[in-house]
């Protein structure tokens, strides 16, 4: 059977230990290993490896020994428990195998955990596991994580109250890192707020959460918006040195003054359309924003946006002009356009 969204989050953290197997395929790996660990941690508990509740094989292994997967399942260890076969890195090629292990499967036995690479619809191995009655097959994509899937993560770190300020400032964190860093940074918050039983607030939230790049770009962008045109060129010498590249700041800064246009132009006034936005614009600069796109107007957003559709031009021509310099000097231009 297949597995996706909510339904897929909720048996990750709570698998059904009375089902046969579950497949977790993906492009990528990571993601892959994350929703594999849990599932796991959540079948055999924290104690289940150290009690050898867990078989762990390469796909490999079947290869040179197709019943060693059916063996597996059925082996009975010295500890009593939960117990999981987990296999890895299968491919189509496993698929007889795997087949096999399934069909002899009984109650009792062993959970099969398979990981897998991207598989096509059509691949045998992901067709076993969605065509079987007891058994589940879960995608795992590019996706950033929803509410309930940062909510379970939270839990899982011990953090069980999140404001929604807070919770908007995670949403926003989860699309720009990896999934395991983001789950090292939750952790870390975790760890921050150790012996404080008050819910988690968007400050909490900034004393942990790494500096990404993305933020610097929209540090950029506010300096220029807010028309700081001495605070410019120190900032831009320190991304420079930090290897940011100069058409990464012109999508930026395109991106900031866009929704500055959007909201200067809404019908219901700035606020509104801040509010309209998607995705949502963190709450902290709501109201910086908003201040912006009044400041600004419609009429001189577009000026800036014709700027900077001149600019992104010319850095993916021919020019042999310094990129870093034209970019400056779109920004230094759009910064005093901004003092009018």
């Amino acid at each position: 059977m297949k597995l996706a969204g909510a339904g897929a989050v909720r048996y990750f953290a709570k698998p059904e230990p009375d089902r046969a197997g579950l497949l977790i395929y993906g492009p990528d790996a990571m993601r892959v290993a994350l929703k594999r660990q849990e599932v796991i941690a959540a079948l055999i508990g924290p104690t289940g490896e150290a009690e050898m509740r867990l078989t762990r094989m390469p796909a490999s292994d079947l290869r040179k020994d197709p019943a060693a997967l059916t063996d597996a399942t059925k082996a009975q260890g010295f500890f009593p428990g939960p117990r999981v076969a987990f296999l890895e890195d299968a491919t189509d090629t496993t698929a007889p195998a795997v087949r096999a292990a399934l069909e002899e499967w009984k109650r009792g036995d062993a959970v099969i955990v398979v990981t897998a690479g991207q598989l096509t619809p059509k691949s045998a191995l992901r067709k076993l596991f969605e065509d079987h009655p007891n058994a589940y097959a879960a995608g795992i994509y590019d996706d950033p994580p929803g509410r309930e899937e940062i909510e379970a993560i939270l839990r899982a770190a011990g953090l069980h109250e999140a404001g929604r300020e807070a919770m908007t400032d995670l949403t926003a964190l989860a699309r720009e890192l990896d999934p395991g860093d983001f789950r090292q940074t939750v952790e870390k918050i975790a760890l921050y707020k150790f012996g404080d039983p008050t819910p988690l607030v968007p400050d909490d939230v900034a004393a942990c959460a790494p500096v990404t790049i993305e933020a610097h770009v929209d540090d950029v962008a506010h300096i220029v918006a807010e028309a700081r045109v001495k605070d410019l060129g120190p900032f831009l010498r320190r991304l420079e040195g930090q290897g940011v590249n100069p058409v990464t700041l012109c999508i930026g800064a395109t991106r900031h003054f866009r929704s500055l246009h959007a909201a200067a132009s809404h019908p219901g006034g700035a606020g509104a359309g801040i509010g309209s936005l998607r995705p949502p614009v963190n709450f902290k600069n709501r109201d910086r924003m908003v201040r912006q796109a009044e400041s600004w107007g419609m009429h001189r957003l577009e000026q800036a946006l014709t700027i900077l559709t001149d600019t992104d031009l010319t850095l993916r021509s021919a020019s042999r002009a310094p990129a870093m310099a034209v970019m400056e000097r779109a920004l230094i231009r759009l910064a005093m356009l901004g003092r009018r």
